[in-house]
């Protein structure tokens, strides 16, 4: 189905989201959350965003901020504004609904959202992850996708520096 009109539908301000989650729910949905920077896409991202879809009904993408990927990342970044950034996240299938935050953490939009499945790409331990501890005990689960290897957006960003 091609319907590029909801693209920017699918980027939610707090209380956009709010009511969205309660629809689904009203609904008997279940939610997954994920976040990040997303600044290149890649197809590491890719993976680990269907790999996150596939754990619930709707899948809810926490997307760090400038500010919050500046601090994260360092100078220089992110290459992409958060616009764009949301903008090519809300355009894929996969991803229900885009929500930027702009601390160090997403735990304060998690305790939000109260996803049933908290999902983190990467070499973490459970206890590593902000929100785990807030998502198990509300009686979700949290999920940890393997990263995919030699895809960075780091890696990618070296790659054409030297170019």
């Amino acid at each position: 189905m091609k319907v590029p009109q909801i693209i920017p539908h699918k980027i939610y301000d707090p209380n956009s989201l709010q009511h969205q989650v309660r629809r689904w729910r009203f609904f008997g949905k279940t939610i997954a959350f994920t976040n990040g920077c997303f600044d290149i896409l890649h197809a590491g991202h890719i993976a680990s965003l269907s790999d996150a879809a596939r754990e619930a009904d709707y899948l809810v993408v926490g997307l760090n901020s400038d500010g919050s990927t500046c601090k994260l990342k360092g100078p220089g970044r992110p290459v992409n504004s958060q616009h764009d950034r949301a903008t090519v996240l809300a355009a894929l299938l996969m991803v229900d609904a885009v929500i930027f935050f702009d601390e160090d953490t997403p735990l304060e939009l998690i305790k939000m959202v109260e996803p049933d499945v908290l999902v983190k790409g990467g070499d973490y331990t459970i206890d590593q992850i902000v929100g785990a501890k807030e998502v198990m005990a509300a009686g979700g689960r949290v999920v940890i996708n393997p990263i995919v290897p030699g895809l960075s957006t780091t890696g990618l960003i070296e790659k054409i520096t030297k170019l």
